[in-house]
């Protein structure tokens, strides 16, 4: 029986998928597997039984990756699943930055106490006209799964769309518009685009990634759209833009005190993924990647480890030893099985930067002198019999 404990609400359709070997628990100390949104796990200290945490959206910020490898724990998230809402929003915010939608809608609020307001707003509302989308140029840097689908939906709105993505994946290619235009260089996006949209990972090299040199590369008047981190852009370089009118407007889903009630922003109360349906696909990943983890050992979008795929195993044990990735590491744990007389029927070994994932499929039941040999050896991390 598999312990899973929920440290926020998680979606019940995704929890309904939970077969009759898992049981939800409230001590995290007796969790299997942790399923987690956005509550912070820096400062836990990580339970000696956990295997697992699954974070029910994209976003890693909450999980200490590293101290998590370390310690042979999987961290999974779940790219894709609310893409859809994230999309829709972003299409939102064009809309809005497009058309003084908002002012307008206030300015109605504000006159109702005006018997004759459909006559007077036919006179005012030329302080609320913009622009259409039509024809525009949007720019979308980072090609994944939200990427994508804004780009293809400005497609199907007649916008001239522009994409920037030097690590774009196969899927994300074959699934992206070809009226998309591929280009090499992001200075490509700031020069040519009316519209630019960010959409990827806040790393050191891509944090303040929109700051006052990528803005002077920009056309006058462009709107900016951060649906992803804040820390993307360099906030205080944005309202200098704002306030000289290279910006037209920046639409952010991230509010602080920085941009909050700024004249030319747009500021929405991260509801990116605050749909039913985003909550519901993200439980529904989640739980289905925790699963295939804890009963067969393979790794599905993981976070700090490797993808790792062996499908269920036939065979009377299964091994997975987490380790660092330096040479010589195989050589070491067949070995370990040889002198025990054990053969090794299937194997794969993955990596990802540091940290490596052996997963082995054996002939004969895996022993505790053989678990506590793999573990002696310098480099590894954890060893789990899986079956």
């Amino acid at each position: 029986m598999f312990q899973l404990n929920c440290l926020n609400p998680i979606s019940k359709v995704g929890l309904e998928n939970l077969t009759a070997d898992y049981q939800l628990t409230e001590d995290v100390n007796a969790a299997d597997g942790i399923l987690v949104r956005s509550a912070s796990m820096h400062e836990m200290e990580m339970p000696k039984k956990l295997l697992a945490v699954a974070r029910a959206g994209a976003g890693v910020n909450n999980i200490p990756l590293d101290k998590c490898a370390e310690q042979g724990i999987v961290v999974f998230n779940t790219p894709g699943a609310n893409a859809n809402g994230v999309k829709e929003l972003v299409i939102a915010g064009m809309l809005l930055a497009a058309r003084d939608v908002v002012g307008g809608i206030e300015w109605v609020k504000n006159n109702t106490a005006d018997a004759n307001i459909a006559k007077t707003a036919e006179k005012e509302k030329k302080n609320f006209a913009g622009t259409e989308l039509l024809g525009k140029k949007l720019g979308v840097i980072g090609l994944g799964a939200i990427g994508v689908k804004v780009a293809n939906t400005a497609i199907s709105l007649g916008m001239d769309v522009y994409g920037y993505d030097p690590y774009v994946s196969v899927d994300a290619a074959w699934s992206l518009s070809r009226s998309v235009k591929h280009v090499l260089s992001v200075d490509d996006i700031y020069a040519e685009c009316d519209y630019i949209t960010i959409h990827v990972p806040l790393l050191d090299s891509t944090k303040g990634m929109i700051n006052k040199e990528a803005i002077d590369k920009m056309k006058d008047g462009v709107v900016i759209l951060n649906f992803a981190r804040d820390l993307l852009a360099n906030e205080a370089d944005v309202l200098e833009g704002l306030k000289s009118g290279k910006v037209h407007r920046y639409v952010t889903d991230f509010p602080n005190p920085t941009t909050a009630g700024q004249t030319g922003c747009i500021v929405i109360p991260h509801l990116g993924a605050s749909t039913e349906e985003s909550e519901d696909n993200c439980a529904k990943m989640a739980v289905m990647e925790m699963m295939d983890y804890l009963e067969n050992g393979n790794i599905k979008n993981s976070v700090n480890y490797p993808a790792c795929d062996m499908g269920v195993c036939n065979k009377v044990g299964r091994v997975a030893v987490f380790h660092k990735n330096i040479a010589n590491m195989i050589t070491k744990f067949t070995a370990e099985f040889g002198e025990k007389g054990i053969n090794i029927s299937d194997m794969t070994n993955k990596s990802r930067g540091e940290y490596a994932y052996t997963m082995m499929d054996i002939e004969a039941p895996a022993t505790e002198e053989i678990v506590k040999a793999l573990e002696a050896i310098d480099g590894v991390f954890r060893v789990r019999v899986v079956k």
